[in-house]
This record gives structure tokens, sequence and C-alpha cells, in this order.
């Protein structure tokens, strides 16, 4: 009602309402629209509507906007205040006061979002956007769900996948014409309809006022705004420019749409209303403005190619004269051929195709005319279609195809929208061939279809009412005749077929996707595909286009010189083939599927064969193809092939009821046979000159994705024809087409006409392999076997010739590992199933003498050795054989019919056809043509021979006599003459005309180079039939005489009960033995003749004489020959010595063979380490002047660092709520303590008080390998001048070992001496304790005691000072600079310790954390520590350490007078010795010592380290108990103090500890959070001596290791419970008296230097005057965290989705932004953006920083995108691969399959071992720079 007042009311007369107030006050909008809304409601409405409608006139005036777009800058001026974007805000101010009829509009949305009917989600998306498809959950193919959706429905153990859409879609939950019910989501389950009160009428009046209005105004805007490009340049800047002034309008419209269902019914009554369309639009009213933009509608309809409905148009005409009607409602005849000419907007041909196109048209053109109104007429009768047509001109904006998609959950919308985009179908089709983004295009244009098209309902309700069939087929024929040209195949003069030319941009950039996709889209509703089978003028239109693609891209074969440019156009072919024709048709075949369908099938295979007969007719094509041509693209005959496979298969139709006569199946089967010998030419390089193209095609050909619709068919379509033609008819043809048959004769030498030598040998076995595939695959044939190893199909799949070695070799491999067959076996042909009974006839062809022949003549030549003969091809004889023993007819077998046989054998060769009789007939003599020159002329045949070769091409000249002279002799046989023949045979009897069929001449065929020498007739005595060639083989191939013994001679019961099995593995050999048993159980006959030859066997005849000539060639092969053995031995000794190395020194993990890899010789009394240079090969020591280094590579590592003392590792964040923090971590915890410590103490003793290099420490490994350091510096510069190195940089010191590859960046200079301390530093030494630590003070203050002195330059100091700088540049200065007074010495000190504490920390890792499996692990032999310790230590003896500040002292002297000790209150006083790191202390000693070192003083500094480290242990246990426990020790030990073993007693000790350090304040303010550190533990005496031995232990596995590295002594392996023993036993701190028995006492261990109680309390005065200050810090200190656990990477969620969906939206918290690339580092968690510029930093990109601060410069992030994980190391990257895999176990890089995928922990933890192992480098292979860029 409303709607029709308003119509009214527009119609009325437009006086200008007085109480309105002028434009230039600022309204009081709310009021106006109050006001308006009230008259509107009243029952006479009509002034309330003219009110409105004079207002809306004014408000959206569609002249000031779009002059000031037109006429830019001075049309804004001239608008006045705010210039162009005013006016519209204002305009769109006033509408959404007006819908809101005066409420505010907030309110409005939301009271009418309470109305909205959700039943559908419709969710509308655009490019990019992750979605879901669930194929158990869709009826349509193209069903898609939002992740929303998804996640809320359920969908367990169904078959679904995630994607990124390409085009942009729609969320179909809910709507049940696409997908089933089960499938909706939780939100959309409910049919919510029901419960939703009615709208009130009040709410939406307004709207349905203002929107009519609104809508014309954005039209208008859109007409004025259009201008036709100028001279083709399209004016996109122009489009874009009024598109963005419209966005606000649209994107207004856009936000209405998202209300709900109650106002998209409003919209859609204001889009289809025709009346107001009419009223608003009627043509030029008196309003000038209204009439120019109705001209500029006409001028760009008519721009458009296309016509309004009008003959004469008359601006002056309101009303549109009676033309003929809309299309949508027109209905015509079927649409069976196109139109004629395209008008002039589309002439874009070139000049030289247009006649041709023109003839081409008028040939086709045979339809009615209402494909020309299809093509060309439009005429609009409401908003959305015009705003339609407006979306396809301006192509198809964004926001534009977001609102009309928007609307689509109203149901009367969707089916008027559907019709109005199938009315513009041929004009979306011209636009998109014009535009310049036709990818952006197309992917809208689908985006669109795609949601109308899914549904079955709507596309069979337009298929009926709007001929959707019709138009699409035709439009897809009109688009693809713009590029036509004349096919060159066969006749290139006469020939009247036309094909697309693969060159042009339409096939060249898929520009014919979205139409094609859309044809696919609807052939997948049942009903529509049945109205496309069932009707026939669509048929013959579609085959018609179809043709267009049979025998593009044609190839020719170049002779002479290589092709210039190689055209990439093959690329457009298969995929045009594979879209255009191969997908339509799989849709129309699944359709076919039940016998009622029938009918359908003989459609289709009707006018395929029409279709074929006018293409063979239009070549002119008679019998032979053309030769050295080639095209893959046969979609007739792959239509045909694939219609009879399902007939057969599915609708049990009869086979011959649909094949044509003979004479056609000779036709279609030539050129898929030239396809196939063409395959085989190309692999043999015969197509070289063609370039590489040549070759991609015939990958593409068998290739996984379109080998479906190209090779299968076309060998099924061969295997039809074998099964119906003559088969001597089709194998002749076979050796013809592949240009073997000259090299099947007996003789020994040949000439082949038209095939070079070289090629010869790759062709026959082409020949045979293509027989093989033919006779034994059943992918159309019977059931697939598809559970084992089947060499056919492997062939038939694979893409490179070298793919089918590897599966052999596998395939080899598994056998031998099973114990099934030790030696080189044989691919397994097998037992083939049987065939479907129509197909029976293809066994005919294992029955036919032509292929007998062959057999023989091969078997022939093999045994006499003839060239070009393989392995392979007696594979294939012999499988060829076996098989027709397989399928041979029973009754034929009998013995009795071919008693004497070789008498009646009159005609030819053999007898019969059979292959079991023929096996036994022995052929005589055979004449033969051979050149002058070969050995057999020379001999002299027997009188009474006459017979011919087997194929030379000069025989078929001779008239066929049959010349019978001798009956035991072989008679006149060709192949070529005979295929003739039966040519003739078939015509005749097909045609009677077809007699006058003269074939032209081929005889371009082109002779090998030189001239031919003479042949001449000689004849060859044979005496062999296929047995006795089988049994002499088996001699041949055993090696021995008489090596064949019939097996049933032992046990008859083999005949009886054959156990053939159906899978045969084994050689050569055992496939002879097979063949026989299979043709002596299939004749008594042949079983006779078996035991016959066997009794008389002889050895190969071989030829009679030898020429000088070939005696030389002889002598030449077996020269070669020698040769050959001769290098194949030193292969293999190279091979062995090689791999004998590689076992010593890069065994990366295999412990069983634990020998120290030494790098010197092994004899001990030798002094001086000998060293091999790898790069110049001499051995040697390594002197001052000549030092030798190990290979190594430095690393900054923070492995480390990321240690917790948590057994469990961290879990990956996968919500809000889960966060890592890193305060736990090793690294974090050691920084707290080193500032806590520099906070109170002097920095100088602060920086001796802790390691550093947690985090960024220097890791050093080598690979074993020595080099003198001249040499490498030789290397280093040849590396230099080599340009084509990858994946390393040279100029920052990068190499590859030169021995085993391994990289590498620096040498470690060799110290000269032994390599490790000899025994004479061993020996057992009787000094006391006393007298050692004297000595150790003396040595460390004694400077530079060095053999080598370091104020002499030598080459050797020299490059210890260089590696040293290497490996202080290895890591960032900030992981090296700890002091507060920059570049202090001291730092240097600490970096140059650390490094060694890093190394041997490492090593711990690396064997697991503990030492129990002693030996010389894996690390060991890797371990370069030795040379590391002297290069350390020379630089840390040039620090000398103030002898006052001493710790050595500190440790083993009382001092007389404490409180001096203290230092005065101005400076800070040093680290008092308890809060020392004892690891840290060992070090400094030991690098502060002369090397090499004396065992005992080692031994010495062990035990007064231990001394320290246990009072440690006891003053950490005092903190961490309750003050009881404290009293209750402190008593229990003062009882015990007088025991003679006092010092040794914990109890003791630990109550003398609590008692001095009950002195200071340390176990005060035992507040409230004091409560919270205490663990509520009671202690035990087992329980504390457990916690000392933890607290001890990882400081005796560090000093074990550094003894193992210092003396080369063997670590013991031991129990995990008896580590402690065990390493305090092996470093000499147990007495060696102690008794085992009783219950093991850490404190057995101690060895005290000084009285202990004196020396302790000593220590704890320190840490007393410093805790009555800092109670806090001081207890903090005390308590040292030393139970690190092992490093791991982070824990991963068990799915792939769950990562997925929390990252891959989750915004980056440093630019806020969601990255376009997200990654995640599997290290610590940290969220990184990938490549993004958002967080770059100083040219560092986000992940390269990241690897930096976490890693040291080593990173390993997840891109959660693409589900891979990358590894940064420095500045190179690789991509590791993935750790989720799918249920087949296999990646899904870049997520393209979209499969769940869930964790491999198998891979996993190889990349954790990689990452704790630092071997990235050299396991991965593919490196590259990433510049700084990721």
């Amino acid at each position: 009602m409303a709607a029709a007042a308003a119509a009214a009311a527009v119609g009325g007369p437009q006086q200008s309402q007085p109480e309105l107030p002028a434009p230039g006050l600022a309204l009081d909008k709310a009021a106006t629209a109050a006001h308006l809304k009230a008259a509107l409601s009243r029952p006479d409405n009509r002034a309330g509507a003219e009110e409105l409608q004079a207002l809306l006139e004014r408000v959206l005036s569609a002249e000031r906007p779009l002059a000031a777009a037109a006429g830019g800058e001075e049309a804004a001026a001239a608008g006045g205040g705010g210039g162009p974007g005013a006016a519209e805000e204002e305009a769109l101010e006033w509408c959404k006061c007006l819908l809101a009829g005066g409420g505010g509009y907030d309110e409005f949305c939301a009271a009418v979002r309470a109305y909205d009917p959700a039943a559908l989600c419709g969710l509308v998306w655009t490019a990019n956007f992750v979605a879901y498809r669930c194929r158990t959950c869709g009826i349509s193919p193209c069903m898609s769900l939002c992740a929303e959706c998804f996640h809320q429905g359920d969908h367990t153990g169904h078959d679904f996948n995630m994607f990124r859409s390409q085009a942009g879609g729609a969320c179909d939950c809910g709507d049940s014409n696409v997908m089933r019910e089960s499938g909706f989501c939780k939100r959309h389950q409910i049919k919510s309809s029901s419960n939703i009160p009615c709208v009130p009428k009040d709410l939406l009046m307004m709207s349905e006022f203002v929107l009519p209005r609104f809508i014309f105004c954005l039209i208008q805007y859109l007409r004025e705004g259009y201008n036709e490009p100028a001279a083709d340049v399209p004016s996109e800047k122009d489009l874009n420019k009024v598109l963005q002034l419209l966005e606000p309008q649209i994107s207004f419209l856009e936000d209405l749409t998202k209300m709900g269902g109650a106002m998209r019914s409003v919209l859609t009554q204001v889009l289809t209303n025709q009346q107001n369309y009419k009223d608003l639009t009627s043509g030029p009213g008196e309003n000038a403005c209204a009439k120019k933009s109705h001209e500029k509608y006409l001028i760009a309809l008519k721009s458009s190619g296309l016509t309004y409905p009008e003959d004469k148009l008359v601006y002056g005409i309101q009303e549109p004269s009676a033309g003929p009607s809309t299309l949508a409602v027109q209905g015509f005849a079927g649409a069976t051929g196109t139109l004629g000419q395209v008008d002039s907007s589309d002439e874009e041909d070139q000049d030289g195709n247009q006649g041709l196109g023109k003839r081409k048209r008028v040939k086709l053109s045979s339809g009615t005319k209402a494909d020309q109104s299809i093509m060309d007429v439009l005429k609009h009768k409401s908003f959305l279609e015009e705003l339609l047509f407006w979306t396809i001109k301006y192509e198809f904006p964004q926001k534009m195809v977001t609102f009309l998609l928007n609307m689509l959950p109203d149901q009367e919308y969707k089916v008027a929208f559907t019709k109005t985009f199938v009315q513009h179908y041929a004009f979306i089709m011209k636009t998109l061939k014009k535009s310049h983004e036709s990818d952006t295009m197309s992917n809208r244009i689908v985006h669109i279809s795609v949601q109308l098209f899914s549904n079955e309902e709507l596309a069979r309700q337009v298929t009926e009412e709007c001929q959707l069939l019709d138009i699409m087929v035709t439009v897809l024929l009109y688009m693809m005749e713009s590029c036509l040209i004349k096919s060159e195949l066969q006749d290139e003069e006469n020939s009247l077929h036309v094909v697309v030319n693969c060159g042009e941009a339409l096939l060249k950039n898929n520009t014919y996707w979205p139409l094609v996709s859309d044809f696919i889209n609807i052939l997948s509703h049942q009903s529509v595909a049945k109205r496309f089978l069932e009707d026939h003028g669509l048929l013959v239109t579609w085959m018609n286009f179809v043709s267009f693609f049979q025998g593009m891209n044609l190839n020719k074969r170049e002779l002479n010189e290589h092709v210039e440019f190689e055209s990439q156009t093959y690329y457009a072919a298969f995929a045009a083939e594979l879209e255009a024709c191969a997908q339509p048709m799989w849709g129309l075949l699944s359709h076919c599927k039940i016998r009622e369908t029938q009918e359908y099938t003989r459609n289709v295979v009707r006018y395929c064969l029409e279709a074929l007969q006018d293409w063979f007719d239009a070549i002119n094509f008679v019998d032979e193809p053309a030769p050295n041509q080639v095209t893959f693209h046969l979609p007739l005959h792959r239509y045909y092939a694939m219609f009879l496979s399902k007939a057969v298969k599915c609708q049990e139709l009869d086979l011959d009821s649909v094949l044509p006569d003979q004479e056609m199946l000779m036709k279609l089967m030539i050129h898929p046979l030239q396809i196939q010998a063409s395959l085989a030419e190309i692999h043999s390089n015969m197509w070289v000159r063609n370039g590489l193209q040549i070759k991609g095609q015939a990958m593409t050909y068998v290739q996984s994705h379109f080998c479906n619709s190209m090779i299968d068919p076309d060998i099924y379509l061969l295997q039809v024809c074998a099964s119906r033609l003559d088969p001597d008819y089709f194998i002749s043809s076979v050796f013809e087409r592949f240009k073997v048959v000259d090299l099947l004769t007996m003789a020994s030498q040949h000439q082949n006409t038209v095939l070079d030598a070289e090629h010869e040998r790759s062709m026959l076995e082409g020949a045979l392999t293509f027989l093989v595939i033919l006779l034994s695959l059943r992918l159309h044939l019977a059931e697939v076997w598809d559970q084992e190893f089947d060499p056919v199909m492997v062939i038939l799949r694979t893409v490179y010739r070298r793919d089918v070695q590897s599966a052999m070799d596998r395939y080899t491999a598994f056998l031998k590992q099973s114990g099934k067959f030790p030696g080189n076996p044989w691919p397994p042909y097998k037992k083939r199933t049987s065939l479907h009974p129509s197909y029976k006839g293809l066994m005919r062809l294992l029955h036919c003498k032509t292929l007998h022949i062959v057999l023989f003549t091969l078997l022939y030549k093999i045994l006499m050795d003839h060239q070009n003969l393989s392995e392979h091809v007696l594979c294939m004889v012999l499988y060829l054989i076996e098989l027709g023993l397989e399928n041979s007819a029973e009754d034929e077998s009998d013995e009795e019919t071919s008693v004497g046989g070789p008498e009646r054998c009159h005609d030819s060769w053999f007898p019969g056809s059979n292959l079991v009789s023929n096996m036994r007939h022995f052929i005589n003599y055979v004449r033969v043509r051979v050149p002058e020159t070969a050995p057999e002329v020379k001999r002299d045949s027997p009188a009474s021979t006459s017979s011919d070769s087997l194929g030379s091409l000069q025989s078929s000249r001779r008239p066929k006599v049959l010349q019978r002279e001798n009956s035991g002799t072989a008679q006149v046989f060709s192949l070529v003459a005979e295929r003739r023949k039966k040519f003739q045979e078939i015509i005749n009897r097909s045609s009677s005309e077809a007699n006058q069929v003269v074939r032209p001449k081929t005889s371009s065929k082109w002779s090998a180079p030189g001239s031919a020498p003479q042949l001449t007739t000689a004849i060859l005595e044979i005496k062999e039939s296929i047995l006795s060639l089988l049994i002499k083989l088996h001699h041949k191939l055993s090696g021995k005489q008489n090596s064949y013994y019939p097996p049933w001679l032992d046990d008859i019961e083999i005949l009886i009960q054959p156990e053939i099995p159906k899978y045969s593995h084994g050689d050569g050999i055992t496939a002879v033995e097979r063949i026989l048993l299979k043709a002596a159980l299939q004749s008594r006959m042949n079983k006779r003749i078996i035991e016959e030859i066997c009794r008389k066997v002889t050895p190969p005849v071989p030829p009679k004489k030898i020429t000088a000539a070939e005696k030389k060639t002889l002598d030449k092969e077996e020269r070669r020959q020698k040769a050959r053995e001769r290098q194949q031995k030193l292969l293999a000794e190279f091979a062995s010595r090689q791999k004998s190395f590689m076992e010593t020194a890069m065994d990366v993990d295999s412990p069983e063979n634990d020998i120290p890899m030494e790098i010197t010789t092994a004899e001990p009394q030798v002094s001086e380490a000998v060293y091999d240079c790898v790069i110049c090969g001499q051995s040697g020591p390594s002197s001052e002047d000549r030092p030798t280094g190990l290979v190594v590579l430095l690393q900054a590592s923070s492995v480390l660092g990321q240690c917790r003392d948590n057994v469990e590792p961290k879990k990956l964040p996968i919500t809000e709520e889960e966060q890592i923090y890193p305060w736990d971590t090793c690294a974090a915890v050691h920084d707290v303590r080193l500032s806590l410590l520099q906070r109170y103490f002097k920095d100088s003793s602060c920086l001796l008080a802790v390691s550093i290099g947690w985090e960024g420490g220097v890791y050093v490994q080598t690979c074993g390998h020595t080099l003198h350091i001249d040499c490498h510096k030789s290397y280093m510069e040849s590396l230099r001048n080599d340009q084509v190195l990858q994946g390393f940089s040279v100029d920052k010191g990068e190499f590859t070992c030169p021995l085993c590859r391994q990289f590498a960046n620096s040498v470690l200079p060799c110290y000269p001496g032994s390599n490790v301390e000899n025994n004479l530093w061993q020996r057992p030494c009787n000094k006391s304790m006393q007298d050692l630590i004297k000595e150790v003070e003396e040595l460390q203050g004694r400077p530079g005691a060095f053999p080598v002195s370091i104020s002499s330059e030598t080459n050797l100091s020299k490059e210890m000072e260089s590696v040293m700088k290497d490996i202080k540049n290895t890591t960032q200065k900030k992981y090296r600079d700890y002091s507060k007074t920059p570049g202090s010495p001291d730092n240097d000190f600490l970096f140059m310790y650390s490094v060694a504490r890093t190394n041997l920390e490492l090593e711990l890792i690396h064997r697991g954390g503990n030492l129990c499996s002693g030996g010389a692990s894996t690390a060991g032999k890797r371990s370069c520590l030795n040379q590391l310790f002297h290069v350390l230590a020379l630089h840390m003896r040039l620090y000398s350490i103030d002898s006052e500040y001493n710790p050595w002292k500190k440790l083993t002297q009382l001092v007389e007078d404490m409180n001096s000790q203290l230092g005065n209150e101005e400076q800070q006083p040093e680290v008092p010795i308890l809060y020392h790191d004892v690891t840290s202390l060992l070090l400094i000693q030991i690098l502060m010592m002369p090397q090499p070192l004396h065992k005992e003083h080692f031994t010495c500094i062990v035990k007064v380290l231990f001394t320290l480290l246990y009072t440690q242990a006891l003053a950490a246990l005092s903190v961490k108990c309750s003050e009881e426990d404290r009293s209750a020790w402190k008593h229990m030990g003062t009882l015990k103090k007088n025991i003679c073993d006092a010092e040794k007693s914990y109890e003791v000790l630990l109550s003398f500890v609590i008692s001095e350090l009950s002195k200071g304040k340390l176990y005060h303010e035992e507040g409230s959070q004091e409560c919270s550190m205490i663990s509520p533990i009671a202690w035990s005496p087992e329980s504390m001596e457990k916690y000392l031995q933890e607290f001890c232990l990882p400081f005796l596995r560090i000093t074990s290791l550094l003894q193992h590295h210092l003396f080369g002594e063997d670590l013991p392996s031991c129990q995990e419970e008896e580590e402690f023993s065990v390493l305090s036993s092996c470093l000499g701190l147990l007495p060696t008296f102690y008794q085992t028995e009783h219950p093991f006492i850490s404190a057995s261990c101690l060895d005290w230097p000084v009285p202990a109680f004196d020396i302790i309390t000593q220590w704890c005065f320190e840490i007393k005057s410093f805790t009555e200050r800092h109670a806090e810090q001081g207890k903090a200190l005390l308590i040292q965290e030393s139970r690190w656990k092992l490093p791991h990477l982070l824990q991963l969620p068990e799915n792939y989705n769950t990562i997925f969906q929390y990252y891959h939206r989750k915004t980056c918290s440093v630019c806020t932004k969601v990255p376009k690339d997200p990654a995640v580092c599997l290290v610590c968690g940290t969220f990184v953006c990938l490549k993004g510029l958002c967080c770059k930093q100083q040219s560092y990109c986000e992940c390269v920083l990241h690897s930096q601060n976490c890693g040291a410069g080593t990173g390993i992030f997840l891109l959660i995108n693409a589900s891979v994980i990358i590894i940064i190391r420095g500045h190179r990257f690789c991509l590791w691969g993935s750790v989720y895999l799918d249920a087949h176990g296999e990646e899904d890089r870049d997520l393209r399959r979209g499969k769940p995928l869930y964790i491999c922990k198998e891979r996993y933890k190889v990349l954790e071992q990689q990452w704790i192992s630092h071997t990235f480098d050299h396991i991965n292979k593919r490196w590259g720079p990433h510049y700084n860029g990721l």
C-alpha cells in the first residue's frame, strides 16, 4: 500500500511545498522526519507523500556530485562549501533520518534486527578468506561454510577440507538446497521463523518511500559517471573515481542488507518492482538532468553491442513501443548454431583472420535467429536489472558485488536476481573479453554465479524458464569463435577444420574460466544434466564446441636446426582441454551411472561419432597419419572413449551396439596410437630440436592431474579398437608407427630407413612397453589391482623415466629385506585379472602370427647378441609369451590337431595362430635382405630354400607368389605388406566405393645420412623353435651348459597340481622356467619336445666366419669391457674407503661404534700427533711455522638458555589466556643473578663469580678433518673466484670441508705436541695435598709459561689470535659485554672461560644431560675441546688476575684478620666465595695454568673446589629448611662434633654452617612471605643426602667431561643412582680404600686442604657481613638452582587446526594488524609477522630480528598459513618441511588440500634433535640468503 502510494505521489504534480525551510538553513532533520512520518501514517497520505517526494527530489539531486566528479576542481569550487563530498554526506544524513522517522538511526537498526528470521547464514566473504567445504554434508560440490558455522556444526569423521577462497563466496549454512540439514550449525538448525513476531507496519514505512528514490539516484550517478573508453584505452581511472565517490552510498545499502530479513524484503520489493522503475526512469521528463541521464544510458547500451528492443529509438517517446519481449520471458527454439558476424565493438580479429572468421561462422550458423537475441538484445524492467547492468559495465566493483550477494538469503530476490544474471550472461562475456583486469573480474563473476547455480532447484527453474543451457552453450561457442585458426593437421592445404589458437589472450589467460566453471556447476545437477543429455540440438552444438579443441596446438618435429623460439602455448592448451572439455564430460558422466540412463549415452556417442566423422572429412584423412606431427589434444576421441567405458561398466549396454564399422575403428585408432609412438620418440630424444616444451607436453599428458582425462581414455580406446580389429593388422600398425619394422629381421645387420640407429633400441622398448600396457592395463576393462606394486601402472603414471627405476630399486630393496628374492629381480609383471566379456577380443593380439614372428625374431636376436637389444626387451618379450600362455583358447591346444605340424605349414612361418602350438614349431631357414657387408652374405646357402625377411620394407615390392620349394622352409612375410593387405580387405568389406580411394604416397621418409649400402639377399639357417630358443636362453642367462632340467621329471606332482603364484618375484631365469612349465602344462606335445631339446641341447651357434673387420670390433669391445671393469673396481674401492671414513667421522647418531675419533694415529708411544691435510694430502705434525688446523663451525647458541627446571616442555599458547613467560629459563635466572651481584659487589669480582654464554654462547663443532692453514687460505681464494657457489658466503669466511662437504666457517689451530696428554703426565703422584696446592699457586703466578713465547710472533700465535677474533665475532656484542665499564679486560676474561663452559654444557646436553652412558659418545667424536682449550688458555694467560685477589688463596689459606678482608665502606666489597659459581672457578683455575696440564694438579684443583661446592650445598640446604629443622640439626651436629671423622660427616658440617650463618641476619625475618619459599617436606637423612648429591652432580659431570677431553680417559658407564659415586671415584675424590657396602655418603669425598671448621668460618664471615644489610638478597644468592633439565621446543597440539584458528586471525602485538604471513617461534612462542614491512626495524624484518634476540641467530618458525617450518641460521634460511601430516602421512604445504593435519611426533623429535645438536647446517641442504627480509 505504501509503495503504491509512493508511486502515485511521484506521478502527481510536484509543487514545491511552502512549509519546507530554504535549503541554506540547517534543517532540524529529525523534526521534519517525524512530521513526515506522521503525515504518511494518516489514512489519506497523499499530501505527505508529495511533501516527502519534493524533499527527496531536492536532497538527492544527482547534478552536484557528478559535476564535481567530471569537472574536477573548478566544479568543486563552484559547488560551494565542503566540495563534492559534503553534498553526499548531507544526503545520506537525510536518508538515515527519514528511514528512522525522527528517532535515532542506531535504535532504528536495532529495532529492525529484532525481526530477523535468520534461517540462513549468508555471510559473504571476499578473496583470501579461510572457509570450509564438507563433501559429506554438501549436496552441491560448491557448498562452503564460514569458519564459525563449520566449528559450531558437527563434522567429525566427515570428508571436509579447509580452503582459501580465491574469488570470494558466501556461507551456505541453513540452505537445505545446497547442503544436508545434519551439517547445519547450532545457530541455523532451528527454523526460527516460527517464533518471530510480525513486523509492525509503521517501522519500515518510510523505507518503502525513501529507498526507490535513493536507488534511482545511485543509478543516475552511475549513468552520469560512465564515459565510453576512447580508442580502446580503458579509462579505469575515471571509473574508479566514480566508484570512490559512490563508496558511502553503496556502503549504506550494504549496511541495510545486514539488518536482517525484514529490511531485505523491503529492498527486494524496491529492486524488483517494475512499476517503480518505469515511473522513475520513464525517459526524459521536463527535467533536463533526467533527459541527459537517459541518453547516457542508451549510449552505454549501444556501445556494448546491445540494442534496446525498439528499432527506431526516438527520444521523445516515453512509453516503449511493443518490441520483442525480454529474453527472460521469450521462449526460443533450442539454439543450435551460433550467430552471424559480431557487431563492430567486437571485431578485434586481425585482418588476416577476418575472412576466415566470416566463412567459419557462416558454416556454423545453422540455428534459428534466437541466438542473435541471446547475444544482442537487452531490456531493463527493474532497478535490479539496470543495477546489474552497471555493475557489469563498471567491471564488478567489490562493494556492489557484496551488496547484491548480501541480499541472497531473501528467496524472492534470489530467483529474480538469478534470472537477471542469466539475462545479462552474454553481456558479461563480452565485458570479460574486453577487460584488462580479467583475473579480478573472473573472480567476482564466479563469486556471484557460484551462489546462484549451486542450488539445484534454482538452476532447474532457470533452465526451464530462461533457456539457461542454450544461453551458456551459445555464449561459450561465441566466445571461442573469436579466436579460431585453420588447423594444419594432416592435410595443410585443403583442411577445412578450424581450431582455437592457443596463443590468444583468451586462452593464455584462461579468460573463459568463469563461464566454463558455471557450466560445470550447473551440469552437476541431475535435472539440468538430464535436459542437456536429452536435447539433441544442444548436444550437436556442444560437440561443435568440443571440436574447436580437437587437434589444437599441433607440434611439428624439427629435423634440421633447433627452434628459435620455444612457444609455451601448451600450458593454455592442456588447461583448455581439461577445463572446457574434460570437466564438463566428467560432470555428464556422473549422471550416467545406471541402466535407465542408456539413452543418454547413445545420444552422446551418436553425436560424438558424427563430429569425429566430420573431423576426419575436414582434415582429409584416409589411412595413415602425416609423419612428424603430433597433437596431444583429441577431446572428441576421449568423449567417445569415456562414454563407451561407462556404457559397458555401469549401463549394461552391448558394446558392439555403440561401435562404428571397422573402417571408422581403424581411423579412430590412428591418432591415439600416434601419440603413444610420439611419447616414445620424445623420450628417445628424437624431438630434441623442438626444445624443452615438447618434453613438458609429454609429461603433462601423463601427469596426475591430467592422466584420467588424457592418456587413460586414449589407451582404453586403443584397447577397444584392438579387441575388434584384425590382430595382425593392429600389431603390424604398432610396429610401423614406432618405426622399428626394419629392426625386426633375423640378420645381424640391417638398415632402417626411418630411424637413426641410436634411437632404435629405445623405440623398440617403447613399442613393447606399449603392447604390455595395452594388454595388461585394466583401468576400464575389469577391476583394478591397487594393493601391490604394479610396474605397468608405474610406467603409465610416471612423468620421468628415472622414477620407474627408483620404484624398481625400492622393490628390490624390499625383496632383499623380506628375504623373498636375493638377486636383481625383474619387474614383477603379474597375472592379470580376467577381462570383462566385452573386451575378450583384446587377447587375440597374443594369438596372431605377426606377434609370434616378432617374438621369435627378438628371442633369436637376443640369443645371438645382436645390437640394440637390452634386458628390458627380453623381459617384455617373455612377459608377452607368458600372457599368451595364460590366455590361450583351450580347444586349440588339443594335441591331435597339430600332429606333423611342420609338414602342413605351407603358407607362412607358423601353422596356426595359437601360441601354444606355435611355440614348438621349428623354423628351418629364413631368407633375409642384408647389406652386402653383413657376415651372412659370405655363407653358402642350401640350394632349396626360398624365404623372405620379416619386414624389411623392400620386400613389400615383390609379387606375393607362394614359392613352395621345400616344405620345411619359412615362407614370404612382410609386416608392412600384410598391414596394407588387411587394410584393403577391411575397406572393401565396409564399402564398395572405398576401392577408389588412392592413398597419396607420402614418400617423404627421410633416409639415414650417408648413402645406403646395397642390399642383397641371404639365407639363414635357423632350425629353432620358440621353445628351443627359451631353453638356450636359460643356459645363456645362467652362464652354465645344460642348466635347464625339466622339473616334472623329478616330481610329477608339479604337472598335476601346479602352484603358480599370482605374483612372481624373480629374474630372467625364473621367468623362463615359469614359461616352460606353463607350456608343458598346456600341451603334452610341448612337454615331450622340451624333454627332447634338453637331451640334445648344444651351446648357441655363433655366426660361422668372423671377418677381420668384425674381429677388430670384437677386440675393441673386449678392451672396452676390461677398461670398464677396471674402472668399476677402482670406484668400488674408493666407495668403500669413503664409507669407512664416513662411519668414523660423520656418525651422527650411532652409539654402537663408540671409538673416540682420534685425529692422529693410535700408537700411544708416539710423542707428536700427526695430522692429514685434506687439501694437499700430506701428513705431518702441526708446527709453529706451518700449523695445521681443524675444520670448525662456530655458531652462537642460546639452546642452553632455554633449559628449565621442569621436565615437561611448555605448551604453545592457543588461547588468549595462555601465555609463556621466560622468567624460569636458565638464561633469565643467570641474568638476574649477575645483575644482583653487580648491584652490591665490585664489578671485576662479579665477572669472575659467574659464567655467561647461556644466551649467545659460542659453540664450536668440527667434522674432524684437518688441513694446513696455508692450504686453507688458498682454498678460500679459489672459492672466492668461483661464482657458481650457492648457499654460503665466502666473504664471511664460510666454506664447506673439502673432504666431507660439511659446512664450516673457521679453522682451529692444533697445538704442537701430542693430542692427548701422554702417560708421562698420568703417573700416580706421591706428593702431598699441600705441596700440590703450592705448585698450582706458583704455576698460576708464572706469566706466559708456554713453550711458545708470545713475544715472538709465529704463524701459530697469529692463527690463534685470528681464531679468537672469529670466536668473538661469532656472537653479538650484547652477549659478551656484561661489565659496567665497557671494554674492560675482565669482560674478555669472562667471555673466554664462558666459551669453554658453553661447549662443555652443550656436550653434556647432547649426551642426554648425564654421563650414565659413559664411553666416548658421538658428541666426543666431533669434539675439538682440546684444541679449543689451548687457544683459550693462551689468551687467558695474557690477563693475570690481581694476585692479591686470586680465588685460589681464599680457597686454600686461612686469613689472620678477617675484618681486613671486607674493605672499606666506600669501596664495594668482593663477591663472597660462597656466592661464586664453582664450575666457573674450575675453568678459571685450569685455564690460568700453563698447558699441557699435569693430571695431579687437575685433581688437586678439583678436590679443593669440591670442598667449596659442598659447603655451598650445606648452606643452601640450611636456608631451604624450617627453623625447627635447623635447630634440630644444629643440636645433633654439635653432639657428633668430636668424633674422629667429623670433617667428613655432613651432620657435623651442616650444624656448623648453621651456627656460623645464624650469627648474621640470614635466617631472621621469617616473615609470612618467607614461608612460601619453604618446602613443607620433612627432611630425612636420605632426602638430605639426595639433595646434597644433586647439588654437586652438575659440577662433577662437567669436571669429568673436562678430564675426559684433557687426558683422554674414558668415561665409565653406570646406573643413574650411582652416577655420583662413579664420577667422584673417576675424578679421584674418593679415597681408594673406600668400601661400597654401606649406603654411599657424599661427604666421604671431602678432602679439606685446611681445617674444615676454620675455613668454613672464614667463608661464612663474608656472607654474615653482607646479610646484616641485605638479608633477602643474601638468602636468594645462596640458593643456586643448578638442576636444569634438558631444553625442549614448545609442545604442539595434536591437531593443526587449533593452531591455525587461533593464529591466522591474531593481531600482531607490535603493529596491531593481522599479519599477511603470520609465524610463531617454536622456541619461545612469540608471534611475529613474516616478511611484514609493518614491523621492520633498521632494515631487519621481524623474524630475522627475533631469531637474533631469541636464538642468537638461529630461529625456528612455524608459518601459520603454510604449515611448514623455516629455519633461520645467521644470514641464511631454509624450508625445513612440516611436522604436521595428513591421514596419509603427507605434508600439505601452503594448506592447498586443506585436509585435517596431525602432529608427527617423530618429525618433531628430529627437528628438536637438530636444534639441540646444532646440526641444521649439516643436515638441511637447501639454504639461501634471506637479506634480512623475513
